[in-house]
This record gives C-alpha cells, sequence and structure tokens, in this order.
C-alpha cells in the first residue's frame, strides 16, 4: 500500500503542475477571446488526446516531445508577443484607471461572426501539448513502479481538481479589465511559448520547470517598462487602444 500511495501522490501532484499550465492558458483565452469557441477546442484537445493514449498506450514513453514542444512553443510564442505587444499599449493607454473599469465598458476582443478559431487553436494547443505531458507522467511513473493502475488515478485527479479550481476562479477573471488581462494572457503565452519552444530545441533549463517562474518575472519587468516607454511617448505616438 505504501508503494500504491506513492505512485499516486507523485503522479498527483506532477500532474498537477501541467494541469495549472493547462488551466491558465484555457481560462485566461476564454476570458478574452470568449468561452464557446474555448470550450470547443478544450473538446477537441481532450478527444485527440484520448485517441492518442488508446491507440499508443505504453507506446507514449517513447514518442520524441521535443519537436512536439518546439512546435506549439513556437506557436503560443507568436500568439502570446501579439497579446503582450497589444496589452501593453492598450494598458499604457488606459493608465490605472484601467483597473476601475467594468469589464462591460470594454469592447470584445472578439467581435467578429461566425466561429473564433484562434481561440479555438489555443485552447486546443494548451490541452494537447499538457495533456501529453501528464499522459507521459502517468505512464513513466506507473509502469516504472508497476501500479499503473494508481498512476492513471492521480493523473486525472489531478486534471479533476485543478479543473474544478479554474471553474471556480472564471468570473473573478471576467471580472479583470480586458486591457489588463490581455496582457497578463500575453505574457503567459509568452512564458510557456518561450519555454517549450527551447525545450524543444535541447536547451536544459538549469531549476528545470523553476525557470518558469525566471521568465514570468522578465516579462513582467519588460511589460512595465515597455508601459512606462509608451506613456512618456519616446518613439513619437501616442499608445493605441
Amino acid at each position: 500500500m505504501t508503494g500504491v500511495a506513492v505512485v499516486l501522490l507523485t503522479t498527483f501532484l506532477a500532474s498537477a503542475v501541467e494541469a495549472v499550465e493547462m488551466v491558465t492558458i484555457v481560462l485566461g483565452v476564454g476570458a478574452t477571446r470568449g468561452w464557446r469557441a474555448t470550450f470547443a477546442g478544450v473538446g477537441a484537445g481532450l478527444l485527440v488526446l484520448a485517441v492518442v493514449v488508446v491507440a499508443f498506450g505504453l507506446a507514449l514513453r517513447a514518442t520524441p516531445i521535443g519537436p512536439l514542444r518546439l512546435i506549439i512553443g513556437t506557436l503560443l510564442l507568436i500568439f502570446g508577443l501579439q497579446w503582450f505587444r497589444k496589452g501593453v499599449r492598450r494598458v499604457a493607454a488606459h493608465g490605472l484607471a484601467g483597473l476601475r473599469m467594468r469589464a462591460a465598458d470594454e469592447p470584445s476582443e472578439w467581435t467578429g461572426e461566425g466561429f473564433d478559431w484562434t481561440a479555438f487553436v489555443l485552447a486546443f494547443k494548451g490541452v494537447v501539448l499538457e495533456g501529453l505531458e501528464v499522459a507521459f507522467i502517468v505512464v513513466s511513473f506507473g509502469v516504472n513502479a508497476g501500479q499503473l493502475g494508481p498512476a492513471v488515478i492521480g493523473g486525472v485527479a489531478a486534471l479533476v481538481v485543478i479543473a474544478a479550481i479554474g471553474a471556480a476562479l472564471r468570473g473573478l477573471v471576467t471580472q479583470i479589465p480586458r486591457s489588463l488581462l490581455q496582457l497578463m494572457v500575453g505574457i503567459l503565452l509568452t512564458t510557456f511559448g518561450t519555454f517549450w519552444s527551447l525545450e524543444g530545441l535541447g536547451v536544459a533549463w538549469p531549476a528545470g520547470d523553476g525557470a518558469i517562474l525566471g521568465l514570468l518575472a522578465l516579462y513582467l519587468l519588460t511589460a512595465a517598462t515597455f508601459i512606462t516607454i509608451e506613456r512618456r511617448h519616446a518613439f513619437g505616438y501616442s499608445p493605441g487602444t
């Protein structure tokens, strides 16, 4: 029973780290772009993930995740930098007064008709990549310890618990001013995109997953610097909206 408990706890905690990243991306995309397309992306991602896990099973351990990290990390980096730029300009334009604005007072990011494929793709990629990370964790721990069942339970439990917490915070996130929220999501996407794309190139981060915190601090500082520059009209133009 001790071995089972160790495997269960280890896979739960390790999977929870990946689940936090997944839910953070989904929550940010949904609150910024809209929930319909975001949930569709989540559903499609979970479906693809389920098919992959069922089809390949234990062979997932041999699947090269490096190229996948590079491709998806690069795409997240591209999206993240775009949102980062828009968020910096909008926060610079509104200043701290933006913190007192109601979300309803700001225009929605998605105003077109039809389906928001940007939200769909971002949510889909986040779920697939982090889901594969969880699958690797579960299979590796479970097979090595000879306790695949408890490992699967730990991984699934982590996803359910973190998703429930994210759902509980959904209402709070939607009350954040859209300009500030867009900047926050841009920073997060840029942070994860940088981390994953460089990992895909074979870069070994000194602190492992802890390097994400360092990147997050770096991009927060960068955003604060550019907001200050924008507000001082250093480049000879007024911040856009």
